[in-house]
């Protein structure tokens, strides 16, 4: 959550600085500002609500001048939205911007109370300026060095100080960050996606590594004040992969990038009917003595897991345990020396799940991270990593991003079962052409948009939506139910079908809205049943199900079919439709369905 921009150069800062936090803007904020070093020293501009609100002050006459400067957008942590309480902070010689949390700011908040310091805002950021202040004495990396000791917590921090012309600072800890490598001009940012159309080179600071940013060199010290030497590397994504496309919104746009970042995740992992998963660190014979995998993620990616789990265990008949990332550490979970805990995560820097790599690391698990994000901190830190390959994902609500997490557990799923000996060459082979087959069936479903509409307009003014199904599909309405409830405003639930007469079936009237994923044919006759159950209590029924499902007429409202796969494959087909009626549904609404209220797309603190 949170984005942070810095550019220092010849051009003027105040334009390339304010493109930089648009193009940060789907990662959710509150509030926006800028910091811009100039013949006059440090001027700073700053205003809650969205980025026009900050075009508006500046265009009102509060544009700074200056060639050197530092941006934000904030997603509120410490004290309400407000322009005071928007980035950037300043205190004496120092001004800074953050993404992250400080643990520890009531303690350091005091100790500068008590120097005399008069603090204008409710932030753990602005405590931070005042500490990295206390310590400044004209050496900017002994000030830096001296207050990453003093501050517990996670942070980016992008830093000016006002006896420092045309030269950025910045440092982390957690929360991302990367050094942008022009021509005459460099830059920092919290996504490197955020500078493609300046450059593609770019540094990646590790924790506790300074970088000093000039317009002609970039400098990169230890917090022992020493040089180190950092590999210069290239993103292999065009500027374009950024932008919608034609396409009326980011979220769109990625439902129908699907197929492809399927394609692209799949097909360089099957070789002659075998899976090639290309784990250096990982071989055969480490996966097959796993004995328990415990996947643990947040939201969308633990939706996926939830998937991974079925697949793992009918494939593999290995034990899987799936954990909220933000639950795990904290129930002291028992893991085995042969267990795998696999980390599960679209950027590879959501605190939590971070949280729970290093309590598993510090145990002597080993660890695989199933993330986008090159170099990223979950990626870096875990044992092993399987990239899913899904270039960018712009809209805050997750869509292609849970296809190939999906795709990958699959591939996972059937090298294990290989492994493990439950798996004939046979079935594997069928396994992985079915896998190869996946991205023509997803772009099959895709093709059902006119349909997924219609229903669309049917569910626009629901004040309540319900989802239903049982296994596989039951993860698949949990995964579906957030979305909707994301993007719409809507308030929906998912029940597993065979809990309706536990308590959930007293929420059923006339006119109620209830969408029932039913794929898989041993369970297809009970969750029949269930939607009797609701439609004979006044419900509006839409089922989901595939091409060959038997449909009485009268049993539903609204009807969808996806296209015939292996029935363990059914949720990567399945979710189109209900990511696609998520997105129209919230159009329909005149939500922001790339930017929801509230929401952000890296969630960088726990």
């Amino acid at each position: 959550m949170c984005g942070i921009i810095g550019y220092v150069g010849n051009e003027d800062s105040v334009d390339i600085l304010l493109d930089g936090l648009r193009r940060l803007e789907y990662r959710g904020y509150d509030s926006a500002g800028i910091a811009v070093y100039g013949k006059d020293g440090v001027s700073v501009v700053k205003a809650r609500g969205r980025l026009q609100c900050l075009q508006d002050k500046i265009d009102a006459g509060e544009r700074p001048f200056g060639n050197c400067g530092i941006g934000h957008t904030r997603w509120a942590t410490h004290g309400e939205p407000s322009d005071v309480n928007a980035h950037p902070h300043c205190c004496g010689h120092v001004t800074l911007v953050h993404n992250g949390i400080i643990e520890n700011y009531m303690q350091l908040k005091a100790e500068r109370t008590a120097e005399g310091v008069v603090f204008q805002s409710e932030t753990d950021t602005e405590v931070a300026a005042a500490t990295l202040n206390h310590f400044y004495t004209g050496d900017p990396i002994a000030a830096i060095a001296k207050t990453v000791e003093a501050v517990e917590g996670s942070y980016a921090l992008g830093i000016l100080f006002d006896d420092q012309p045309d030269t950025l600072y910045a440092i982390r800890r957690d929360s991302p960050l990367v050094v942008g490598l022009g021509k005459g001009e460099n830059f920092i940012a919290s996504d490197m996606t955020v500078l493609l159309q300046h450059t593609k080179q770019y540094l990646l600071p590790q924790p506790g590594e300074i970088a000093v940013i000039a317009k002609d060199s970039v400098e990169m010290f230890g917090l022992d004040g020493k040089p180190i030497h950092k590999e210069v590397l290239t993103a292999d994504w065009d500027a374009g992969t950024a932008e919608k496309g034609g396409y009326p919104h980011f979220m769109l746009k990625e439902i129908h990038e699907e197929p492809d970042a399927v394609r692209r995740c799949i097909s360089p992992r099957i070789r002659d009917g075998k899976i090639e998963l290309n784990i250096p660190g990982l071989p055969n014979e480490t996966l097959a003595k796993t004995e328990r995998i415990h996947i643990v993620a947040c939201g969308t990616a633990m939706h996926a897991g939830l998937v991974g789990r079925y697949a793992i265990e009918a494939l593999a008949r290995v034990p899987v345990e799936v954990d909220i990332a933000s639950e795990f550490r904290y129930r002291n979970p028992v893991l085995g020396k042969n267990d795998l805990v696999v980390l599960i995560s679209q950027s590879g820097e959501t605190a939590d799940t971070l949280a729970a790599l290093r309590l598993a690391k510090g145990r002597g698990i080993r660890t695989l991270a199933i993330v986008n994000v090159p170099g990223s901190s979950i990626a870096r830190e875990a044992d092993d990593v399987l990239y899913t390959w899904a270039g960018p994902e712009i809209a805050v609500a997750s869509t292609k991003a849970y296809l190939v997490q999906l795709s990958v557990l699959y591939l996972l799923a059937v090298k294990l079962g290989s492994l493990h000996g439950e798996l004939s060459t046979e079935k594997e082979q069928q396994l992985c052409s079915d896998l190869l087959e996946m991205p023509a069936k997803i772009q099959e479903a895709i093709d059902g948009e006119p349909d997924v509409l219609a229903c669309a307009e049917e569910l626009k003014n629901a004040q309540h939506v319900f989802f239903i199904g049982r296994g596989v599909d039951y993860t698949l309405c949990m995964e579906s139910s957030l979305k909707l409830k994301e993007v719409s405003y809507i308030h929906c639930e998912a029940y597993a079908a065979g809990e309706l007469k536990h308590g959930t079936i007293s929420l059923i009237e006339n006119g109620t809205p209830v969408i029932a994923v039913a794929t898989q044919p041993s369970l297809y006759p009970k969750t029949v049943s269930n939607l009797e159950e609701v439609k004979a209590r006044g419900a509006d029924v839409m089922l989901v199900c595939d091409k060959d499902a038997k449909v009485e007429p009268d049993l539903t409202k609204n009807l969808l079919r996806v296209p015939n796969v292996d029935n363990i494959l059914a949720p990567m087909v399945t979710i189109v439709p209900l990511q696609l009626l998520a997105y129209h549904i919230a159009v329909l609404r005149g939500c922001d369905v790339d930017k929801p209220r509230n929401l952000a797309k890296s969630v960088t603190v726990e």
